[in-house]
């Protein structure tokens, strides 16, 4: 089930099992990113997708296999070692600061202080992070508007792109999208997907877990389905959308009839850049 073999990968894993206590969360998963692609993970509530990428960021222990990261292993290593080495997240919960503007949540990000950073604080309190990369997360997520606005004075879908934001701020080599759509209603959905597409144009490499299966059927180039810890299928958009086993497990097959018909429609939107729900929006 690997993708790409010929490219090199980004990220690789084999054999990749978490373990709680007697329950297999993860078991034995083998993906490839290959550098530059954008790749999805699907899979029901309670399938293991959270907690693999928990796994690949060092959130949680592997109890077996290996992660390998841009040609270098990353078993064993500590998550904010695996950040600074260019694998950056984001998390359901999107936790900015409230009472920083919009630009400043960024510079947050970006500033990654050395050892001695809280004396420079003192003698030089607006020392801020990285501004070619706080100004490129803004261009790509499309957040000229709002860089002086405050985070409670967003909608939920700006917001959201705020979370993406911040993580490019970061500068990342792989941006792993836990659950990016979550509680955003179809037009937000589909501006979120347009944005994301442009991350390949900032030659950036992308990992999407969500349960949009518009979105994710409609943006990514090759997808893998988990169910029970499990890699049950892998393929493009078009071979998921044909698979017995992904639309028995996780569609049903009247589900997979109106998925489809979404992810229809999100790729109809996706093609249209002057769409009347993103002037609206």
């Amino acid at each position: 089930m690997a993708y790409n073999d010929s490219a090199e990968p980004m990220l690789k894993t084999e054999g990749l099992t978490v373990t709680f206590g007697g329950l297999h969360a993860n078991d034995g998963i083998d993906i490839v990113i290959p550098t530059g692609s954008f790749v999805g993970l699907i899979g029901p509530n309670g399938a293991g997708k959270t907690t693999f990428i928990d796994a690949i960021t060092g959130f949680v222990p592997m109890s077996q296999g290996t992660a390998v990261f841009d040609g270098v292993s990353i078993n064993g290593v500590a998550p904010h070692q695996r950040a600074s080495r260019g694998l950056v997240r984001t998390f359901q919960s999107l936790e900015l600061f409230e009472d920083l503007s919009v630009e400043d949540n960024l510079y947050a990000a970006a500033d990654d202080p050395p050892w001695w950073g809280f004396l420079a604080d003192i003698f030089w309190p607006t020392r801020l992070g990285n501004n070619n990369d706080v100004e490129r997360a803004i261009e790509v997520m499309e957040l000229e508007e709002f860089r002086d606005a405050l985070p409670q004075d967003l909608s939920q879908g700006q917001r959201k792109l705020v979370g993406v934001a911040r993580a490019l701020a970061g500068n990342p080599k792989l941006i792993l999208l836990d659950e990016p759509a979550a509680g955003l209603d179809t037009a937000e959905s589909q501006l979120l997907g347009r944005r994301l597409r442009k991350l390949l144009d900032s030659d950036m490499t992308v990992f999407l877990i969500d349960h949009d299966m518009g979105l994710v059927l409609s943006v990514c180039d090759y997808i893998y389905v988990l169910d029970f810890g499990r890699i049950i299928a892998a393929g493009t958009p078009h071979e998921i959308r044909e698979n017995p086993a992904v639309i028995l497990a996780y569609l049903g097959t009247e589900a997979g009839e109106m998925q489809e018909a979404g992810a229809h429609a999100a790729r109809q939107e996706l093609d249209d850049p002057e769409s009347e729900d993103e002037r609206d929006m």
